[in-house]
């Protein structure tokens, strides 16, 4: 067999969470490096990838591989533990070192003596700290300090410092504890948002100072107060991000095992849903239930979910929104954790694993969020897509978690505690965003939501721009609906972070972020027009250039694809604007009290 081909088709089933992914980079790295590899490793990837191995074609000869456990050669057929010598079974997690295997609770080691007698390795493995994800973030913070001060000049770099202050405010913050204890307290708006709403007149006397004229200080002071936005909004979420992904390493594996009840409510998802429940009965976890919930469906979604009604329980009800059909859902739920998964979803094998891991941090812990992915990433339109899951996800999203204040735990891949969940209520069908108003239901109760890059789950984004509105169009007219609903939580200090941070960048993102990129937009046309085009050039640039280092940190922290980064640019320039667009659009519809309708992509099956 070729060697290459062996090596691409590894690095799917790695992409696709197959077998144990400890075993996989090591063997992708022998196989790499062109080395030998044992019988038993051949036996594991014949199981995994499903095709025969009888022999791999290497480049050059190699020296015979030899182990020092020298059973592997006598029995290929099996692997024993160095430390218990019991079988390791060939899907199990395990970890090799010094050529020797071992269960992945065996993993132990003496530093000295190089030996295995203490429980050190792990921690070893565990500690370990991604250099290039801290030199991204040295990168990034270096490069936003040094042009500002050398290319905006020390008196607008004061605007910057104002971010800065705000930052280091809330990296004090998060050293408290995330509970919040529901304490009365003198109603205000936060810190944060205070200064957001006040920045463009501290701006724009800081520029009139400067000595520009009055024509020319509106180009400024919008430009100005978006880089500042910027600013804190990056020199907040880097550190935080990285913070997260190494505590999220730390974590150790589960030793319990709650019972999970997997809900998955379906409307017309005939294309996509043998795939989605085939992937939940594939996902190693020894103690789940999985319920479908068909909502009425007018295709043939409930015919292919009864396919596995031996394995699953399929349920039926009239067409009343996801809503109510989560709801239904619950009602038959027996597990203390409630995972939520949508109908067009692949879960990765060990997210259920790993999406309980979030539940262990605190007992407080009220849902944990899921990595979602794009998996089909077939033109600029989806890898665009692909690319805002991940920056959004593995920096922004990942900030909040150190917070413990996550405000959408995603229909798509959620995990709740069942008795928070009854206690915070049923689902509403006041707003067509479920999932977010879920959510700050519990954070509104003082409760914890945390996030997990590990627990991963592949989904299929709309790939045609006609469909991309359509999503869009319900995501962000329902946000705003939330927004609307929960604004008190924006001047009510006894919601702990949700007041302080989390709501008040919701309110930047949804509301003044467009805005400001519309009339950011028109400024510098005219200043342009003015002849202040060296400026705007400078300003663009350095949006630019942190966007991408930005955006490869994402990529760096989620083991994505870097080839993804070429599309960066659409980010900032093209991508962004439609979206911005359709925030606005979704802003004026509210206010017009415009009725919100459920409108939703086209399944393409992939």
């Amino acid at each position: 067999m070729d060697r290459n081909y062996l090596i691409t088709k590894l690095a799917d089933a790695i992409e696709q969470s197959k077998g144990d992914e400890g075993r996989n980079q090591y063997l992708l790295k022998r196989l790499r490096q062109n080395k030998e590899i044992i019988n038993s490793d051949k036996l594991y990837l014949q199981r995994i990838l499903d095709i025969e191995i009888l022999d791999i074609k290497y480049e050059q000869v190699k020296e015979q591989y030899v182990s020092k456990d020298k059973s592997v050669f006598l029995n290929p057929n099996m692997v024993k533990c160095k430390t218990c010598q019991k079988e390791i079974n060939l899907e199990e997690k395990s970890l090799r070192y010094n050529n020797n295997w071992y269960h992945g609770n065996c993993i132990t080691i003496n530093v000295e003596k190089n030996t295995i007698d203490s429980t050190e390795l792990q921690n070893i493995v565990k500690k370990k700290v991604d250099l290039v994800q801290v030199g991204l973030t040295v990168t990034i913070v270096g490069f936003l300090i040094l042009s500002v001060f050398f290319i905006l000049g020390p008196i607008s770099m004061i605007a910057m410092g104002i971010g800065g202050v705000i930052t280091l405010y809330h990296v004090i913050g998060a050293t408290g504890k995330m509970y919040s204890k529901n304490k009365p307290g003198k109603r205000a708006p936060s810190v944060f948002l205070i200064f957001l709403l006040g920045s463009p007149f501290i701006i724009g006397t800081m520029i009139a100072y400067e000595g520009y004229t009055l024509l020319e200080s509106p180009v400024r002071i919008i430009l100005l107060w978006a880089l500042t936005i910027s600013f804190w909004s990056t020199m907040l979420f880097v550190p935080m991000a990285v913070v997260s992904k190494y505590r999220e390493d730390n974590q150790k594996d589960v030793k319990t095992f709650p019972k999970i009840s997997v809900v998955i409510p379906a409307y017309n998802e005939e294309k996509v849903i043998a795939n989605t429940i085939e992937g939940l009965l594939e996902t190693k976890y020894p103690n789940k239930e999985i319920i479908f919930v068909d909502d009425g469906s007018t295709d043939s979604t409930l015919a292919i979910a009864s396919r596995y009604k031996e394995k699953i329980h399929v349920l039926h009800k009239e067409n009343g929104g996801k809503a109510t059909a989560l709801n239904y859902g619950m009602v038959y739920a027996k597990g203390e954790i409630i995972v939520i998964v949508d109908a067009d979803t692949i879960i990765g094998r060990n997210s259920l694993k790993e999406i309980v891991k979030g539940f262990e941090i605190d007992k407080h812990v009220a849902a944990v969020a899921g990595n979602i992915r794009v998996r089909n990433r077939m033109n600029v339109l989806t890898k665009c897509q692909a690319l805002e899951y991940i920056t959004g996800i593995q920096i922004i999203r990942r900030a909040f978690d150190i917070f413990g204040s996550i405000t959408i735990v995603p229909g798509a891949l959620g995990a709740f505690k069942k008795s928070f969940l009854i206690e915070a209520g049923a689902y509403g069908k006041d707003t067509i965003v479920e999932d977010f108003d879920q959510t700050i239901k519990l954070l509104k109760a003082g409760l914890i939501t945390q996030g997990s890059s590990k627990a991963t789950a592949y989904t299929e984004a709309p790939n045609t721009l006609k469909d991309f509105v359509a999503q869009r169009k319900r995501w962000y007219r329902g946000n705003i609906q939330v927004l609307k609903r929960h604004s008190d939580a924006l001047t009510n200090p006894r919601f702990g972070y949700l007041q302080r941070l989390s709501l008040p960048y919701l309110f930047l993102g949804m509301v003044v972020t467009p805005i400001i990129g519309f009339i950011a937009t028109a400024n510098a046309i005219l200043g342009i027009i003015l002849g202040d085009g060296l400026y705007i050039l400078q300003i663009s640039m350095i949006f630019v250039v942190v966007h991408y280092l930005m955006t490869a940190l994402a990529l760096r922290i989620d083991k994505e694809d870097p080839k993804l980064l070429w599309h960066a640019i659409f980010l900032v320039y093209g991508f962004k604007q439609i979206i911005d667009f359709l925030l606005l659009k979704a802003i004026i519809e509210q206010l017009r009290n415009k009725k919100a309708t459920w409108t939703s992509a086209k399944r393409i099956g992939v």
